[in-house]
């Protein structure tokens, strides 16, 4: 059985509150979670946009850097990386091969079957010993606590933005939610947060006392000079002068911070990052699908922000660089996503055209969007003009055809963008 059809046969959302099964698989492959340095990074917003960029970071200061993120936008293979070169099918054949056995044995004596980001981690451990990895930069899957993910000790964990997404899971107020994030701290570490919610703040700053963790964290005051110039973002922070970063949106000047505060620790570990290689990887970093210019004439830019919390950063990063522009926004929302919120966020926009769609061709249990004449009733609610429905082929076919003159977000999902990006290709 090829790896794709196998992983087809997993299922791919969440379960029970336990790391049973993946504390079993790191004892059978004799631990190389272990063996590993690891940046563990968690939260609700930001966390893929860290990672990249410290990866790349890394990467240029010559180390060789393992990167896990979720979810993939084109290929399954970009979730794992060792300076950002993706694993290749034959290896991770044979990595899946190699864990069919145990994965056959633990459901035969276990009620709960193991799920396929189960498996995706344990692989994502064994390559990245296999390939001799410096450090590894590890994105948690969903929350932390209890995130298959959190068999690692990290040497520094990250908590980025805490927002409402995954409630049916993580729970329904922040401070519940930052429980769950909370978990990646570990003993006698360090951790990195961005300051929030007093509430929220102070279960970060008591799980760390509890650990005896160092906490790093960062507040507003420790930002200044913003500066925009050739399409770079440019700040100080703390004591670091005129920083440049290439990502867009006031949010990613957090984020950048956060990775700053990062490579501090890690020189203080002993490792060699020197000034030059922070420049060229703020400047380089490349984050797909994260307010990513994907095509011009017309512009079109993809963004998968699909909460709450990522809606609102989208509309403050549009309002920061397009906000005189004539916009055409393209919609398609998971069902598993607070679409009502998200859908009462976008209406305040009352200028724009709206076009709501159903997603991909691929209508699987993980892309299972909310059907576009839903979402149309909803934003009827605020609005009766300039709010449409079509396929997703079609709206894009037309916005190119029809709004020339105009800026095209395409926004909402994640799981679109490899369809968007085959469309525009055509």
């Amino acid at each position: 059985m090829k790896t794709k059809e196998y992983f087809a046969s997993f299922y791919k959302g969440t379960k029970g509150p336990t790391l049973e099964a993946i504390e079993y698989f790191m004892k059978k492959l004799n631990h190389p979670e272990q063996q590993l340095k690891v940046v563990h990074v968690a939260g609700t917003n930001g966390k893929g946009s860290i990672c990249e960029m410290l990866s790349t970071v890394l990467e240029q200061a010559g180390y060789r850097v393992g990167l896990f993120m979720s979810p993939h936008v084109v290929r399954f293979c970009e979730r794992i990386r060792v300076n950002h070169e993706e694993i290749r099918e034959e290896e991770l054949e044979e990595l899946t091969n190699q864990m069919k056995p145990f994965v056959e044995e633990y459901n035969c004596t276990h009620e709960v079957k193991v799920t396929l980001f189960e498996i995706e981690t344990a692989i994502v451990f064994c390559y990245f010993v296999q390939k001799k990895c410096d450090i590894a930069v590890i994105e948690t899957g969903l929350g932390g606590l209890v995130d298959c993910t959190n068999v690692v000790h990290p040497m520094v964990s990250m908590i980025t933005s805490i927002g409402y997404d995954h409630m049916d899971i993580l729970g329904n107020t922040l401070e519940e939610i930052a429980l769950q994030k909370a978990g990646i701290i570990k003993e006698n570490s360090e951790t990195i947060f961005i300051s929030q919610e007093p509430s929220v703040n102070a279960i970060i700053e008591e799980n760390c006392k509890k650990k005896n963790n160092f906490l790093h964290e960062i507040g507003k005051e420790d930002f200044g000079n913003l500066s925009y110039q050739n399409g770079y973002q440019i700040f100080d922070y703390k004591d670091q002068k005129q920083v440049k970063i290439n990502l867009k949106g006031m949010k990613q000047i957090g984020n950048a911070g956060m990775v700053l505060e990062a490579i501090k620790i890690l020189q203080h570990k002993g490792y060699t990052i020197p000034k030059e290689a922070v420049e060229k990887g703020l400047t380089n970093v490349i984050h797909k699908a994260r307010f990513e210019q994907i095509y011009e004439n017309p512009t079109i830019i993809f963004d998968g922000g699909h909460n709450e919390a990522a809606i609102r950063n989208l509309k403050e990063t549009i309002q920061q660089y397009y906000e005189n522009e004539e916009k055409v926004y393209i919609v398609s929302i998971l069902q598993t996503k607070d679409y009502k919120t998200v859908i009462k966020e976008l209406m305040e926009d009352t200028k724009s055209i709206f076009i709501f769609t159903d997603g991909t061709k691929e209508q699987d249990e993980v892309k299972c969007y909310v059907k576009k004449e839903e979402l149309r009733k909803e934003a009827l609610k605020y609005r009766n003009q300039n709010v449409y429905i079509d396929s997703l082929q079609n709206a894009l076919t037309k916005c190119k055809k029809d709004h020339k003159d105009k800026t095209i977000f395409v926004i909402g999902s994640f799981y679109t963008y490899k369809e968007v990006i085959e469309n525009l290709k055509k």
